[in-house]
């Protein structure tokens, strides 16, 4: 993959607001991201600062607009689009995917149906409102669930990420108590099939000759379900980067990333989560259009699988950023 796309720090360097924080459940997952870039950027000599995504960013941008920005918020406000239209109405260029795509890719279930669409491989499931799970009575509507969908199932929030209220369910008994525990995260549950195997995930990056699937990224987390104490609390979680996979099954895994990135109208860099089943098989589970980007982070260790430094990696994002036309979506 070489280094060339990145190029070296010189004086046409623009200069970078890494943006960092937010009011998310996974406020402290984004700031040590945050400063993860910061560091990798300006170990290349790119000029970067970091800023909270608070009520100062706006005046800030206006008085100094930056030549490009890089969203290292994670939750809703990073993910779900919204910073990303406004830093289109300020005219601020920035790093990855544009407001509509990132809508699609943060709602999960919209997320799946268009996979679906295209064929790419993806449990099946039903997304379901806190209100009409109420309205139409909880036991009836949960034993219905388990008629279509059969056991085990995930249970996690339809918007949102890190982990954070997402339940394996192998007992119907143990549902209403998933259900419980995901809407306390969000309006919306995601219940699907749940597919035994082994938990990957591939980041796909852009420098600016086409996306490029980087080393998939084995998870083995010790209690078997990769959530937010697993992802983020050191010793409860072991990677293996690349995954060991066979040749074949490894280039699929690729492919139906690569094949999902594209789908969902992404850009620059993205991180596709996948369960590889006992035949080979990859199943989409979800894609993030705001990778993590701290020591325990997927992408981060991608992009060290592969070879590369991820200053150069994300100054070659920064740079075509910088020279890409604002719009307005």
């Amino acid at each position: 993959m070489g280094t060339s796309a990145a190029g070296t720090a010189g004086h046409s360097d623009p200069r970078v607001l890494v943006l960092a924080g937010g009011l998310s459940y996974e406020r402290d997952v984004s700031l040590r991201s945050g400063r993860r870039v910061l560091d990798a950027l300006r170990s290349v000599g790119i000029e970067a600062e970091i800023r909270d995504a608070d009520v100062t960013l706006l005046p800030a941008v206006q008085a100094d607009p930056p030549d490009a920005a890089v969203i290292a918020l994670h939750g809703a406000t990073g993910e779900d689009g919204s910073l990303r239209g406004v830093l289109d109405l300020c005219g601020v260029p920035y790093v990855g995917c544009d407001a509509r795509a990132a809508r699609v890719a943060w709602d999960k279930p919209s997320a799946k149906a268009v996979l679906r669409e295209v064929g790419i491989p993806t449990p099946d499931w039903v997304a379901l409102p806190h209100d009409r799970f109420s309205e139409l009575g909880a036991v009836a509507v949960l034993d219905r669930i388990v008629d279509r969908l059969g056991l085990p199932l995930m249970v996690k929030p339809a918007q949102g990420g890190s982990g954070l209220g997402a339940a394996v369910v192998r007992e119907a008994s143990a549902l209403p108590a998933a259900m419980v525990g995901c809407f306390a995260y969000g309006s919306t549950a995601l219940v699907e099939r749940y597919v035994s195997g082994m938990d990957v995930a591939v980041s796909v990056v852009d420098l600016g000759e086409g996306p490029q699937a980087l080393p998939a990224v084995e998870i083995v987390p010790r209690n078997g379900v990769y959530d937010y104490a697993a992802r983020y609390t050191a010793g409860l979680t072991t990677w293996h980067s690349p995954a060991r996979l066979a040749p074949e099954v490894a280039a699929e895994v690729a492919r139906v990333a690569l094949a999902a990135h594209t789908a969902l109208g992404l850009r620059d860099l993205s991180r596709v989560d996948l369960i590889v089943d006992a035949a080979g098989r990859p199943h989409v589970l979800e894609v993030n259009v705001s990778p993590g980007m701290t020591e325990t982070s997927l992408l981060p260790l991608a992009v060290q699988a592969a070879g590369l430094d991820l200053g150069r990696v994300l100054g070659a994002m920064v740079r075509r950023a910088a020279a890409r036309p604002t719009t307005t979506a």
